[in-house]
């Protein structure tokens, strides 16, 4: 088959940095099982380009008008060569490929990957908050032959706005991200918490924070690293200052994603706060790296609760703290959530996630 892969960036020329790996993962096991695959990316750079990347054609837009260069080197590359699907990840990628799709004739379909179906005033964020917002989701839905989702979470907000939505992991690379299997905490020494997301509103590391404040209280042995880049411009450090946390908190900035897995390998639980999420991808990583996850009931970890993560409402610190109190005291439990989460991680891996869209592209 030939395959276009239509998105706003996260294919990278090094294929390390400002990369989605999940995308890479299945560009790549799409090119193994014998795909001609062509990458149309919105923004990964500032100046149009090519290149090739796990034996893909990458062709990126760059700057305005990227949506005209984009549309004219989907339909050149077409011309060369007939399409037999076009994958879009994103709605205003989603909307172009659907528009583009119907012109040629040729089957669209269509991933949303986050705020796409979300309305977070609180963050102002999400696709749903606009007018034009909506607009936009609908049309590329409209224009999809099929619509799918990472998690029953988001299939569900898509079902509410009228769009009929598939369940379809975007799942771990197993040869990429050994997968380990659970293992117990290592006596004497505190909890071991891990937070990775970008420190944003959305993200909501506040509320992470007030959590942390309440288990210092409740006299709960616990330390916390936070990885990720600071879009807050140090708020979220200060607000650690300001609640006294010292060294219950460390932040380790940005780290590359091969980097992660080590981190992982170090802690005794992922703690997730954020208002809203499609995936999120780390969940199903600690997952296959044998750490259970404690968050809010949004994307993966509403699906996984109660058998393979513990949730609390967004923006509850309260309730986030006593789930990891619950952990902290609670080994058994821990160990069986993490067992029980390596075990989906394992079953919709990326291999199930390739397979699944070609079955997809080829019935389209």
């Amino acid at each position: 088959m030939k395959i276009a892969v239509v998105l706003a960036g996260g294919v990278d020329r090094d294929g390390t940095t400002r990369v989605i790996p999940c995308v890479l993962w299945l560009i790549r096991r799409l090119v193994e099982a014998g795909d001609e695959v062509h990458v149309f990316a919105m923004q990964q750079e500032p100046e149009p380009g090519r290149w090739r990347l796990l034996g893909a054609s990458v062709y990126n837009a760059g700057s305005k008008p990227r949506s005209l260069r984009i549309g004219r080197a989907i339909a050149a590359e077409h011309w060369r060569g007939r399409f037999d699907a076009i994958h879009a990840f994103g709605s205003w990628t989603g909307a172009i490929a659907g528009l583009l799709g119907r012109l040629l004739r040729v089957p669209v379909i269509l991933t949303f990957v986050g705020g796409e179906l979300a309305r977070v005033e609180a963050a102002g964020y999400g696709g749903q908050r606009t007018a034009s917002g909506r607009a936009v989701v609908e049309l590329a839905a409209k224009c999809a032959r099929v619509v799918t989702v990472q998690s029953e979470f988001m299939r569900k907000l898509a079902d509410g706005i009228g769009i009929a939505a598939v369940r379809l992991t975007l799942g771990v690379s197993t040869r990429d991200w050994r997968p380990s299997p659970p293992r117990p905490r290592m006596a004497g020494v505190p909890l071991r918490i891990l937070h990775i997301a970008s420190l944003n509103r959305v993200k909501d590391q506040a509320s992470l924070l007030l959590a942390m404040a309440r288990l210092r209280d409740l006299d709960v042995d616990c330390q916390l690293s936070i990885v990720g880049w600071d879009a807050l411009g140090g708020a979220v450090r200060r607000q650690a200052e300001a609640l006294e946390l010292g060294s219950r908190v460390r932040f380790c900035g940005f780290l590359p994603h091969r980097e992660l897995r080590d981190r992982l390998d170090e802690a005794d639980l992922l703690v997730m706060t954020s208002l809203h999420e499609g995936g999120p991808l780390v969940v199903l990583e600690a997952a296959m790296a044998g750490v259970p996850t404690v968050g809010t009931a949004v994307g993966h970890l509403a699906d996984l609760s109660p058998a393979a993560a513990l949730c609390s409402p967004p923006g509850d610190p309260a309730a986030l703290a006593d789930n990891i109190r619950r952990i902290a005291g609670d080994e058994p439990l821990r160990m069986s959530l993490a067992a029980a989460a390596h075990t989906f991680a394992m079953c919709e891996d990326a291999d199930f996630t390739a397979a699944a869209f070609r079955k997809l592209y080829f019935s389209s």
